[in-house]
C-alpha cells in the first residue's frame, strides 16, 4: 500500500496520539484506600455530636478526595477513637459522651455520661453505614480502644472503673481491691467484647478471674487508677497509668480468648511522670514523654522539650529498656502524641501537637522523623528535612496502605494534611502538584484510621 504524504503525516499523527494515550492510561488515577477521620461538628450548637469523614486516596499524588455520603453522625458524642476490624468489613466508634457542663472534658469527679461504641459496615466506594446498634463498656469516660491482631475481641479502656462511684467500700465487693490488692479502693478498667465475625455485633466478656461477693463475675478487668493508654505487645496487654504528682507505670495482663489473666499485682515504673503515648510496634514498645529529656547522643549530649523511650517486652509482659534507649525528642517540637514506623522498619516518625502558642518559635505541631538503627534498633539520627509542618494540632499520624504517603488528621485548624515519602531517604516531602493543600473538616479531628479494602 502506497500513502500520499497528506497520508503519511495523518497516519504519524494518529500512532503518536496512541503511544501518548497509552502512555496516559498507564498513569491513570484510582484509589489505593480510605482515610477516615472522627472528629465533632463545629456546625452544632454544642460542638459535641460526633461525625466520621472519609476520603479516597489517589495512587498517584496522594490527593485526598470525599468520599459521598460522608460525613456521617458516629451515634454519640465527642468521638475519641475509631477501630477497623481486620479484613476491613466494620468499624467502631468510641464516643465518650457529655460531662455536666455539657463538653467532653471527661475526670473522675465530672464524669461523662452516654458514652458509647458504634458499629459500622464498610460498604462499595468506601461508604460507611450505622448498624443501628450501640454498646457501652463497664466503666466511665472511655477513651482507648483497639481490637486484637486475629479481629476476634474489642478492648475498650476506661479511665474510671464504677466501684469510683460506689457510695460506700466494700473490700468484699470492690472490683479493684479484689483485682489488684487489698487498699486498692479506685482503678480503672478494661471493657473485653467478643466479636462475631459475620455481623460484627459484640458481647461483653465477663471477668472469670475475679468473682465478689455476690457469686457474680466480674463484668470488667480493673487496672491501676488514671490510665492514660493501653496497647498490646509481645501478647501482653499493657496499660500506662500515672500523674504527674505519681509517676508513671505499666501493669500486665495476658490475654486469652478473651480472658485477660494478671501476672502481677505490681505496676512497672517507668521514670517518668508526663507519659502521653503507648505504642507497640512489630519488636518493640515505645513511649512518648512531654518533659524536658537529656540523653548522649553518639557522644553528643542533648536536652529536649521530651522524650521517646523504648523498650523490649519479656516474660509476663515486663519490660526492659533498651540501652541507650532514651532518645530526645525533636528540640523545636512539644507534646508528642503518635509514633509511626513505617512499613520497612527503616523509619519512625513522631506527630507532634504542640501548644500551638504563636509567640513561641518552640512550641508548633509537626513531624519528625528519625533513622532506625538496625543493629541497636535506637532511633538516630534525626532525618534529613526533619522536622515537618504539619496542620494546626495533629491528633493522629497513619501511613496509607500503598506505602507511598502520611497523613495527620488535626485538632485546632481542623484539616486533614499529607506528606509524600522519599523512599530511599526517609524524608517526608510535600504532597505533589494540586494534592500539596491542606483538606477541610467540618470539625476539630480526634483519631483516623486507614483501609486498603477498595473493593
Amino acid at each position: 500500500m502506497r500513502f500520499t504524504k497528506f497520508g503519511k503525516a495523518f497516519l504519524m499523527s494518529a500512532l503518536s496520539a496512541g503511544v501518548i494515550f497509552g502512555l496516559t492510561s498507564c498513569v491513570q488515577s484510582y484509589t489505593v484506600g480510605y482515610l477516615y477521620v472522627t472528629g465533632t461538628n463545629s456546625a452544632t450548637t454544642s460542638g459535641n455530636n460526633g461525625i466520621i469523614s472519609g476520603f479516597k486516596i489517589d495512587h498517584n499524588k496522594g490527593k485526598l478526595t470525599a468520599i459521598n455520603g460522608l460525613p456521617v453522625s458516629t451515634g454519640g458524642s465527642n468521638p475519641v477513637r475509631a477501630v477497623l476490624l481486620s479484613g476491613g468489613r466494620f468499624v467502631y466508634v468510641l464516643n465518650k459522651g457529655v460531662n455536666a457542663e455539657g463538653n467532653g472534658n471527661c475526670t473522675t469527679t465530672d464524669p461523662c455520661s452516654g458514652s458509647n461504641i458504634t458499629l459500622f459496615a464498610v460498604g462499595g466506594n468506601g461508604i460507611l453505614t450505622t448498624q443501628g446498634v450501640t454498646y457501652s463498656s463497664q466503666g466511665k469516660n472511655p477513651l482507648r480502644m483497639f481490637a486484637d491482631s486475629t479481629g476476634n475481641f474489642l478492648y475498650v479502656l476506661d479511665h474510671d472503673s464504677q466501684d469510683n462511684y460506689a457510695s460506700s467500700y466494700n473490700a468484699a465487693t470492690n472490683g479493684c481491691t479484689l483485682a489488684l490488692g487489698a487498699g486498692v479502693k479506685t482503678c480503672g478498667d478494661l471493657s473485653v467484647f467478643k466479636i462475631d465475625s459475620n455481623t460484627g455485633r459484640l458481647s461483653t466478656v465477663v471477668n472469670a478471674q475475679v468473682t465478689s461477693a455476690s457469686g457474680s463475675p466480674l463484668p470488667y478487668f480493673p487496672v491501676p487508677a488514671n490510665p492514660i493508654d493501653v496497647a498490646m505487645a509481645s501478647s501482653y496487654v499493657l496499660t500506662m497509668s500515672g500523674t504527674p504528682a505519681t509517676g508513671d507505670s505499666v501493669f500486665p495482663y495476658s490475654p486469652s480468648n478473651g480472658q485477660l489473666t494478671i501476672n502481677s499485682n505490681s505496676s512497672q515504673s517507668l521514670g517518668i511522670s508526663k507519659a502521653t503515648t503507648l505504642v507497640s510496634t512489630a519488636s518493640y514498645l515505645y513511649v512518648l514523654d512531654n518533659e524536658s529529656t537529656t540523653s548522649t547522643v553518639n557522644g553528643t549530649t542533648i536536652t529536649a522539650p521530651s522524650g521517646i523511650y523504648i523498650y523490649s517486652t519479656g516474660t509476663g509482659g515486663a519490660l526492659s529498656l533498651l540501652s541507650g534507649g532514651v532518645i530526645p525528642g525533636d528540640l523545636t517540637l512539644t507534646n508528642p502524641i503518635w509514633l509511626t514506623v513505617e512499613n520497612k522498619g527503616k523509619w519512625a516518625y513522631v506527630a507532634y501537637a504542640g501548644s500551638n502558642n504563636t509567640s513561641s518559635q518552640t512550641q508548633q505541631s509537626g513531624l519528625a522523623g528519625w533513622v532506625i538503627d538496625t543493629q541497636s534498633h535506637l532511633l538516630t539520627p534525626e532525618l534529613t528535612g526533619s522536622p515537618w509542618g504539619t496542620g494546626s494540632g495533629p491528633a493522629c499520624l497513619l501511613e496509607d496502605p500503598s506505602y507511598q504517603f502520611f497523613y495527620t488528621a488535626n485538632t485546632t485548624d481542623s484539616t486533614v494534611t499529607g506528606r509524600l515519602v522519599d523512599q530511599e531517604a526517609g524524608e517526608l516531602k510535600a504532597l505533589p502538584g494540586n494534592a500539596n493543600r491542606s483538606y477541610p473538616l467540618d470539625g476539630p479531628a480526634t483519631w483516623c484510621i486507614t483501609s486498603g479494602r477498595t473493593s
